[in-house]
């Protein structure tokens, strides 16, 4: 167990991560002392850098800050951290107290009523709307978000701390180092294979988080999984449901039907469905919770929206470019829906790198569906991440499954080009590797400005 009140100081390898980066931020708000370590620069880091806390991008340990003693340290790694990790292996071998993000996360919110959102796609959004609303209504909420906020620009929203909201993370099973008050489940599709093997047992890894919550809790899910609790859903007969829903002025307006009451004509300004169907999960934990409802309208109306996700930045009459995380096969089958809903007579390339090989061999007939109803694709080379190349899996074995003939392999340096000779009005980039740092790369040479 951690006596969290004899910690000063915090080192965090793999400092860079977003989740990681939220956790950072909130102990050095507390006034603790927090270092770190990342492998490389990124708009996180410096963000962190400018907030004053320290962080070094060499694995060497002469770098560690002498003053972080192992009486008064507490060391936080992610499993992303490979094992050969000089800095790591260092605090190890001293005797440091270590823990992973999970358990330090699981040990902040356990005092606290921890609305958690999990589910292998949905979640980030859906905790960052359910942290604006929380926020909005003024309860003394800390969020701790997988993505930055464009209200907040931060992933990290602290208004007290009776109340955390935080994504129940299903790599690694971290999510069960948690405390769920409320817990609401997006999606259980197969994911993180190299992890879990087998669709059957990511399914039981959910059920033992869904059981996580106690007897006076709530469980919210997508109607269809096969778990017992509130159900949510989109004009399907749910207990948590989006009703009349319609387009007005590009934007989704709906009833909010919950077990007792309807809210009427709400407004999300965030395209596509699954957008609409993270809203009512996040709609549905905030009445569980007891926020008043007569505030949620509003509270949503002013949701702006998570970087990177389904983030426009190019939006003229004759050039749209959107930059999305989506890395999963029905993720970008919820952008495909999105853009063909909002630009239904116009042409659409994607741009897509890879993550993961491991993701990319396991998924490969999904992402080939998936992709094949763009006009146009283009994909990069597969991001590694944390994983070592697989023999004979590449995205040029992953192109060949694509059946749509407008495609090619491309590298960073011909991208732009490449968008350029296609001209399609509408392009959207997708993927969770680096691609987020040559959108704005595309966006210049386009000839706009960020």
């Amino acid at each position: 167990m951690i006596q969290l009140e004899n910690i000063e100081k915090f080192y965090f390898v793999g400092i860079g991560g977003i989740g990681m980066s939220a956790l950072a931020r909130y102990f050095s708000t507390a006034g603790k002392k927090v270092s770190g370590y990342d492998k490389t620069p990124s708009d996180i880091t410096k963000a962190l850098l400018d907030e004053g806390i320290e962080v070094h991008f060499e694995d060497e340990t002469m770098l560690i800050d002498t003053s972080f003693k192992k009486e008064v340290t507490l060391v936080v790694y992610t499993p992303a951290i490979p094992v050969e990790n000089q800095i790591l292996n260092y605090f190890k071998s001293e005797g440091y107290t270590i823990v992973k993000r999970a358990e330090l996360l699981g040990e902040i919110t356990k005092s606290t009523k921890c609305l958690a959102v999990a589910g292998t796609h949905g979640k980030t959004t859906t905790s960052a709307i359910l942290g604006h609303l929380l926020a909005f209504a003024q309860e003394e909420v800390t969020a701790f978000l997988g993505g930055v906020s464009e209200n907040y620009n931060s992933n990290l929203i602290q208004r007290g701390k009776k109340v955390t909201v935080v994504e129940a993370d299903e790599f690694d099973r971290s999510f069960l180092k948690l405390h769920p008050f409320i817990a609401g489940i997006t999606s259980m599709d197969a994911d993180h294979l190299d992890i879990y093997g087998d669709e059957k047992t990511i399914a039981e890894a959910f059920k033992a988080f869904a059981a996580l919550v106690p007897k006076n809790g709530f469980l919210l899910h997508k109607k269809g999984l096969p778990l017992n609790g509130k159900t949510v859903g989109i004009e399907d007969e749910s207990d948590f449901e989006a009703q009349n829903v319609r387009i007005e002025n590009g934007a989704y307006v709906f009833d909010f039907k919950t077990p007792n009451s309807t809210i009427y004509n709400l407004t999300l300004n965030l395209p596509g469905r699954h957008n609409l169907f993270n809203t009512t999960l996040a709609l549905g934990m905030a009445v569980c919770l007891g926020s008043p409802t007569h505030i949620l309208p509003e509270a949503l109306l002013t949701f702006k929206g998570v970087k990177r996700r389904f983030s426009y930045k190019i939006k003229t009459d004759n050039l749209v470019l959107i930059d999305d995380y989506a890395h999963h096969p029905e993720e970008i089958n919820a952008v495909h829906q999105a853009a063909r809903e909002m630009y239904p007579q116009k042409e659409i390339l994607a741009v897509f790198q890879p993550h993961l090989f491991s993701r990319t061999r396991d998924f490969a007939a999904g992402f080939a569906k998936s992709l094949s109803q763009f006009d146009y694709v283009l994909l990069l080379e597969i991001y590694p991440a944390r994983e070592k190349p697989i023999a004979g899996i590449d995205s040029k074995w992953l192109l060949k499954k694509v059946e749509n003939q407008n495609k090619k392999l491309v590298s960073k340096d011909q991208l732009s080009a490449e968008i350029k000779k296609i001209n399609a009005p509408v392009n959207v980039m997708l993927g969770a590797g680096d691609i987020g740092e040559e959108v704005s790369i595309v966006v210049k040479n386009l000839g706009y400005e960020n």
